[in-house]
């Protein structure tokens, strides 16, 4: 159950005209304190910020599930849910019993993996993803535009550079 002074953070992010993954982030934020300060545990980095994402789901963000491929289907079937109760779409059951065992496993979960390192490599992580996809994509550009001697050019350029940096 996320807190109120969370809950007023993102609807004033929303009322700033922020992105729904900004207001997320206020939910994210919650859950690393709440595994900072020993309320539970997460086994990684990523769940910690999945968490997060469901509870903003649930606490109404128009934050819509991963598209097909992106995640596993049970992770766009649960985030599906999630969304839909946040929506007002869907009628939530209270499960005493499933939130206690959650919560116990959780409590048993490491709290190293809210730590400013852990987070940090996932953020690299993520980001060298990112940037991987636009380097093939201004591979691509380049072959449109460059032509044969032009490509071959700068790559060997890139063969000069990369060798640089390796005697350093």
């Amino acid at each position: 159950m996320p807190r109120k002074e969370t809950i007023r953070r993102a609807r004033q992010d929303k009322r700033a005209g922020k992105s729904p993954s900004t207001q997320a982030g206020e939910f994210v934020r919650e859950q690393i304190d709440k595994i900072r300060h020993g309320e539970h545990g997460a086994r990684s980095p990523q769940q910690a910020i999945a968490i997060g994402l469901s509870e903003a789901r649930r606490a109404g963000v128009d934050l819509p599930p991963p598209r097909k491929g992106k995640a596993k289907a049970s992770t766009r079937r649960g985030a599906k849910y999630a969304y839909e109760a946040g929506q007002g779409r869907r009628k939530t059951r209270r499960r005493p019993r499933v939130s206690r065992a959650v919560k116990k496993v959780l409590k048993r979960e490491p709290q190293s993996s809210a730590s400013h390192r852990a987070l940090s490599q996932q953020a690299k992580r993520a980001a060298s993803r990112r940037s991987a996809g636009s380097r093939s994509a201004a591979a691509r550009k380049a072959v449109r535009t460059k032509g044969a001697k032009g490509r071959s050019t700068t790559a060997k350029k890139a063969a000069r550079t990369r060798k640089q940096r390796r005697s350093r």
